[in-house]
């Protein structure tokens, strides 16, 4: 699946989605989320995170490497700007020359640079979602990104539920859609 489907794409449309609640958030940093015990503003900090880590891990880093660089507030008193900082940064990473096809080097193994970036792009959709939720906002993702993301997680379910990154699944009516389903597998009610 992932053949057809250009990664790259996926993963910036999935950066759109977060970043276009981050824009959203107003102010409203230390309002709950879905996630037990995060703040917006720790979910912000999550993906700002996520996305410091992958210029180097693309660049072909390891997790030794890179260390504790990425440790403590990353946030600064300026959030959303903090935000677009990274997003721009993991965005040029992923569309390096060679990025999709280079090894990544995981905490959980080697894998090639496009399932690094679904991998990112999956935890971009899904707490772009969180954080819609969190801000009460239309809660509506890119149906084409979404879509990508749900095929491509259908093979990775049952390892990110054994490695506990997401909770047991949740059931749905058939025929619920492509974003009630991926939630669903991702341990959220729909």
């Amino acid at each position: 699946m992932l053949t057809r489907v250009d990664v790259r794409q996926i993963y910036a449309r999935c950066s759109a989605e977060f970043g276009a609640q981050v824009h959203a958030v107003d102010g409203r940093w230390d309002a709950p989320t879905p996630l037990p015990g995060w703040t917006v503003r720790d979910l912000v900090r999550h993906l700002v995170e996520e996305e410091l880590w992958a210029p180097p891990l693309f660049a072909g880093a390891t997790i030794g490497e890179v260390g504790s660089r990425f440790e403590g507030d990353l946030l600064g008193g300026d959030p959303v700007s903090a935000f677009d900082d990274a997003a721009a940064r993991a965005l040029s990473a992923v569309f390096a020359e060679g990025a999709m096809d280079r090894v990544v080097h995981l905490s959980f193994g080697d894998h090639p640079g496009r399932e690094y970036a679904m991998q990112l792009a999956a935890d971009h959709l899904v707490h772009a979602v969180d954080l819609a939720r969190a801000l009460g906002a239309d809660e509506t993702m890119d149906a084409e990104a979404v879509a990508a993301v749900r095929a491509w997680f259908g093979s990775m379910e049952s390892t990110y539920r054994e490695i506990g990154v997401i909770g047991a699944r949740v059931e749905v009516a058939a025929g619920a859609g492509a974003q009630a389903e991926l939630l669903a597998m991702m341990g959220r009610t729909p």
